[in-house]
């Protein structure tokens, strides 16, 4: 069943009716091991910062304890960035086939503004309830990592430095292609979605199937 892009009977906004867009469908944020990694790489940050004792922990021991947590938030973000970018794929197909109804220079930094910026309420809190608090930060790396990979990265192929300071050059890399072009602004009030996990997601549509 694929997902569907219709125009409502919402109110009308700018003579624009409201569109409901895909489903934005998200994976496992983390692998079993990748939450504990998370954890010790933030203790490791804040004893090399001197805010917390060191204890027998050499700075190379906390170093390498950082990097190692660094490395697993970069790759859960690359992950996410994927779901993020299938779905602003889809948006923009559909997009495509309702031209004629909609307001002209909808693009895809269009539908990645809509995702940091003004994700429809439902989505933020269902976002809050998966235990989600910075979502802006999330989706803007996470998007900014998929235009710098292509695959997830190796640890190898990646330097310390990349990797200790990842989150800044993919907050640099969305800001730079936000920027390529202008693009029309949309709100969460003329386009709608609804966000499921995965699973979430599949058990949907095996109850439709059985109906």
């Amino acid at each position: 069943m694929a997902p569907r892009l219709s125009l409502g009977t919402g109110p009308v906004v700018d003579n624009r009716p409201s569109c409901i867009l895909p489903p934005l469908i998200l994976h496992p944020f983390a692998d079993a091991a990748g939450p504990n990694k998370l954890v010790e790489s933030s203790r490791a940050s804040l004893k090399l910062q001197g805010l917390l004792p060191a204890g027998e922990s050499t700075p190379e021991d906390l170093d390498r304890t950082l990097l190692d947590g660094r490395y697993s938030e970069l790759r859960m973000l690359f992950y996410v960035g994927k779901d993020l970018a299938r779905w602003i794929e889809q948006c923009v197909e559909f997009v495509e086939r309702e031209r004629d109804h909609l307001e002209a220079g909808i693009t895809r930094q269009s539908f990645a503004t809509l995702l940091v910026q003004d994700a429809p309420a439902s989505v933020q809190d269902k976002l809050r309830k998966w235990g989600v608090g910075d979502y802006r930060a999330i989706f803007t790396r996470a998007l900014g990592l998929q235009c710098l990979f292509g695959n997830a990265p190796g640890r190898e192929v990646l330097s310390d430095d990349f990797v200790r300071n990842y989150y800044r050059y993919a907050d640099q890399m969305f800001a730079l292609k936000q920027g390529e072009a202008e693009f029309t602004l949309i709100a969460s009030r003329d386009f709608k979605f609804e966000l499921y996990s995965s699973g979430e997601y599949s058990r949907m549509l095996e109850r439709s199937w059985g109906e």
